[in-house]
Protein backbone atom coordinates (compact mmCIF):
# COMPACT_ATOMS: atom_id res chain seq x y z
CA UNK A 1 0.00 0.00 0.00
CA UNK A 2 1.58 3.99 -1.20
CA UNK A 3 1.75 5.92 1.89
CA UNK A 4 3.05 9.02 -0.34
CA UNK A 5 0.06 10.85 -2.05
CA UNK A 6 -1.28 8.49 -4.82
CA UNK A 7 -0.41 9.76 -8.84
CA UNK A 8 -3.33 9.52 -10.81
CA UNK A 9 -4.37 10.01 -14.38
CA UNK A 10 -8.03 11.11 -15.34
CA UNK A 11 -10.16 9.43 -17.74
CA UNK A 12 -13.50 11.73 -18.39
CA UNK A 13 -15.13 8.50 -20.38
CA UNK A 14 -16.49 5.25 -18.68
CA UNK A 15 -18.83 3.76 -20.85
CA UNK A 16 -18.16 -0.35 -21.26
CA UNK A 17 -16.32 0.49 -24.41
CA UNK A 18 -14.01 2.91 -22.62
CA UNK A 19 -13.96 0.67 -19.45
CA UNK A 20 -12.29 -2.18 -21.64
CA UNK A 21 -9.36 0.11 -23.14
CA UNK A 22 -8.54 1.38 -19.95
CA UNK A 23 -8.09 -1.41 -18.36
CA UNK A 24 -6.08 -2.66 -21.28
CA UNK A 25 -3.82 0.04 -21.45
CA UNK A 26 -2.89 -0.25 -17.60
CA UNK A 27 -2.17 -3.48 -17.93
CA UNK A 28 0.57 -2.88 -20.65
CA UNK A 29 1.84 0.20 -19.24
CA UNK A 30 2.50 -1.27 -15.94
CA UNK A 31 -0.30 0.66 -14.47
CA UNK A 32 -2.95 -0.26 -12.05
CA UNK A 33 -6.50 0.98 -13.02
CA UNK A 34 -9.63 1.19 -10.81
CA UNK A 35 -12.13 -0.93 -12.71
CA UNK A 36 -14.86 -0.20 -9.72
CA UNK A 37 -15.30 3.45 -11.20
CA UNK A 38 -16.11 2.60 -14.77
CA UNK A 39 -19.95 3.24 -15.64
CA UNK A 40 -21.66 4.94 -17.88
CA UNK A 41 -22.64 7.05 -15.16
CA UNK A 42 -19.82 6.73 -12.46
CA UNK A 43 -21.89 4.10 -10.08
CA UNK A 44 -19.73 4.69 -7.24
CA UNK A 45 -18.96 8.36 -4.96
CA UNK A 46 -15.38 9.95 -4.95
CA UNK A 47 -15.24 8.73 -1.69
CA UNK A 48 -15.18 5.59 -2.24
CA UNK A 49 -12.87 5.67 -5.14
CA UNK A 50 -10.46 7.62 -3.01
CA UNK A 51 -10.50 4.59 -0.90
CA UNK A 52 -9.96 2.26 -3.39
CA UNK A 53 -7.15 4.07 -4.88
CA UNK A 54 -5.25 3.90 -1.66
CA UNK A 55 -5.19 0.40 -1.84
CA UNK A 56 -3.33 -0.55 -5.09
CA UNK A 57 0.22 -1.72 -4.46
CA UNK A 58 1.43 0.88 -7.11
CA UNK A 59 0.12 3.83 -9.04
CA UNK A 60 0.05 5.39 -11.49
CA UNK A 61 -3.37 4.55 -11.16
CA UNK A 62 -6.20 5.10 -13.95
CA UNK A 63 -9.25 6.30 -12.90
CA UNK A 64 -12.45 6.96 -15.12
CA UNK A 65 -15.36 8.68 -14.43
CA UNK A 66 -19.09 9.69 -16.86
CA UNK A 67 -21.71 11.68 -16.57
CA UNK A 68 -23.32 9.79 -19.46
CA UNK A 69 -24.13 13.01 -21.13
CA UNK A 70 -25.50 15.44 -18.70
CA UNK A 71 -24.84 19.15 -19.28
CA UNK A 72 -25.38 19.83 -15.62
CA UNK A 73 -22.65 18.78 -12.58
CA UNK A 74 -23.50 14.62 -12.78
CA UNK A 75 -22.12 12.09 -10.40
CA UNK A 76 -18.85 11.84 -12.97
CA UNK A 77 -17.84 15.47 -12.62
CA UNK A 78 -18.83 15.35 -8.85
CA UNK A 79 -16.99 12.37 -8.20
CA UNK A 80 -14.02 13.81 -10.41
CA UNK A 81 -13.89 16.75 -8.57
CA UNK A 82 -13.68 15.23 -5.22
CA UNK A 83 -11.10 12.87 -6.46
CA UNK A 84 -8.57 15.78 -7.73
CA UNK A 85 -8.94 18.03 -4.46
CA UNK A 86 -8.24 15.25 -2.14
CA UNK A 87 -5.05 15.98 -0.29
CA UNK A 88 -3.93 12.49 -0.64
CA UNK A 89 -3.80 12.11 -4.43
CA UNK A 90 -1.92 13.77 -6.90
CA UNK A 91 -3.47 14.16 -10.39
CA UNK A 92 -0.67 13.44 -12.91
CA UNK A 93 -3.24 14.82 -15.77
CA UNK A 94 -6.42 13.74 -17.31
CA UNK A 95 -7.66 12.51 -20.75
CA UNK A 96 -10.44 14.80 -21.80
CA UNK A 97 -12.48 12.97 -23.93
CA UNK A 98 -15.09 14.83 -26.37
CA UNK A 99 -18.73 14.32 -26.97
CA UNK A 100 -21.65 16.03 -28.91
CA UNK A 101 -22.91 16.97 -25.41
CA UNK A 102 -24.19 21.10 -26.11
CA UNK A 103 -24.69 24.03 -23.88
CA UNK A 104 -21.23 23.61 -21.88
CA UNK A 105 -18.09 25.17 -21.36
CA UNK A 106 -15.64 22.82 -22.21
CA UNK A 107 -11.75 22.90 -21.20
CA UNK A 108 -8.37 23.85 -22.51
CA UNK A 109 -6.04 21.08 -23.49
CA UNK A 110 -2.56 21.21 -23.70
CA UNK A 111 -2.85 19.23 -26.60
CA UNK A 112 -5.08 15.88 -28.39
CA UNK A 113 -4.08 13.76 -30.05
CA UNK A 114 -5.80 13.27 -32.92
CA UNK A 115 -7.88 10.20 -34.95
CA UNK A 116 -4.89 9.90 -37.17
CA UNK A 117 -2.72 9.18 -33.83
CA UNK A 118 -0.71 12.50 -33.68
CA UNK A 119 0.10 14.92 -31.29
CA UNK A 120 -2.01 18.24 -32.30
CA UNK A 121 -2.68 21.75 -31.32
CA UNK A 122 -5.92 21.99 -32.14
CA UNK A 123 -9.03 20.24 -30.23
CA UNK A 124 -10.67 17.40 -31.83
CA UNK A 125 -14.34 15.93 -31.74
CA UNK A 126 -15.46 13.09 -30.66
CA UNK A 127 -14.67 11.43 -33.88
CA UNK A 128 -10.82 12.70 -33.13
CA UNK A 129 -11.82 14.91 -36.00
CA UNK A 130 -9.49 18.09 -36.09
CA UNK A 131 -11.27 21.29 -35.01
CA UNK A 132 -10.16 24.28 -35.91
CA UNK A 133 -12.08 26.94 -33.80
CA UNK A 134 -10.13 30.54 -34.29
CA UNK A 135 -8.92 30.03 -30.55
CA UNK A 136 -5.19 29.61 -29.83
CA UNK A 137 -6.40 27.21 -27.34
CA UNK A 138 -7.68 23.54 -28.01
CA UNK A 139 -11.20 23.48 -26.64
CA UNK A 140 -12.45 20.00 -25.67
CA UNK A 141 -16.55 19.64 -25.11
CA UNK A 142 -17.01 16.70 -23.60
CA UNK A 143 -20.16 15.96 -20.69
CA UNK A 144 -17.48 15.33 -18.27
CA UNK A 145 -14.78 17.65 -18.69
CA UNK A 146 -16.06 21.25 -17.79
CA UNK A 147 -14.91 20.07 -13.68
CA UNK A 148 -11.41 20.46 -14.98
CA UNK A 149 -11.67 23.93 -15.05
CA UNK A 150 -12.26 23.90 -11.09
CA UNK A 151 -9.63 21.55 -10.05
CA UNK A 152 -5.34 21.32 -10.56
CA UNK A 153 -4.60 19.57 -13.58
CA UNK A 154 -1.06 19.97 -14.85
CA UNK A 155 -1.74 18.08 -18.22
CA UNK A 156 -4.86 17.95 -19.81
CA UNK A 157 -4.45 15.92 -23.28
CA UNK A 158 -7.95 15.77 -25.27
CA UNK A 159 -9.26 12.74 -27.38
CA UNK A 160 -12.56 11.40 -29.04
CA UNK A 161 -14.71 8.76 -28.01
CA UNK A 162 -12.43 6.06 -26.32
CA UNK A 163 -12.62 2.60 -28.21
CA UNK A 164 -14.49 4.11 -30.97
CA UNK A 165 -13.65 7.30 -33.34
CA UNK A 166 -14.85 5.84 -36.76
CA UNK A 167 -12.78 2.27 -36.08
CA UNK A 168 -9.57 4.52 -34.90
CA UNK A 169 -9.00 3.60 -31.45
CA UNK A 170 -10.45 0.78 -31.59
CA UNK A 171 -9.27 -1.79 -28.81
CA UNK A 172 -8.50 -4.90 -31.53
CA UNK A 173 -5.89 -2.31 -32.40
CA UNK A 174 -5.01 -1.50 -29.32
CA UNK A 175 -6.21 1.62 -28.89
CA UNK A 176 -3.73 3.53 -30.41
CA UNK A 177 -5.32 6.89 -29.82
CA UNK A 178 -5.82 6.66 -25.57
CA UNK A 179 -2.93 5.10 -25.45
CA UNK A 180 -1.34 7.66 -26.82
CA UNK A 181 -2.70 10.58 -24.71
CA UNK A 182 -2.35 8.15 -21.65
CA UNK A 183 1.27 7.95 -22.82
CA UNK A 184 1.63 12.07 -23.35
CA UNK A 185 0.48 12.42 -20.00
CA UNK A 186 3.08 10.30 -17.95
CA UNK A 187 5.71 11.89 -20.24
CA UNK A 188 5.08 15.47 -19.70
CA UNK A 189 4.80 14.42 -16.19
CA UNK A 190 8.32 13.10 -15.89
CA UNK A 191 6.77 9.74 -15.06
CA UNK A 192 8.90 6.58 -16.82
CA UNK A 193 8.66 4.32 -14.18
CA UNK A 194 5.26 2.99 -14.43
CA UNK A 195 4.84 -0.22 -12.63
CA UNK A 196 7.13 0.48 -9.65
CA UNK A 197 6.65 2.33 -6.33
Amino acid sequence: MLTEKVRVIIVTDGDRCAQQVVENIAAELGLRCISASGGNPTPISGREIVELVKTVPHDPVLVMFDDRGRRDKGKGETAMEYVASHPDIEVLGAVAVASNTTGIAGVAADACVSGAGEVVNNAVDKYGQEKVNGSDKAIVNGDTVDVLNDVDVPVIIGVGDIGKMDKADDIRRGAPVTRKAIEEILKRSGVSNAGTT
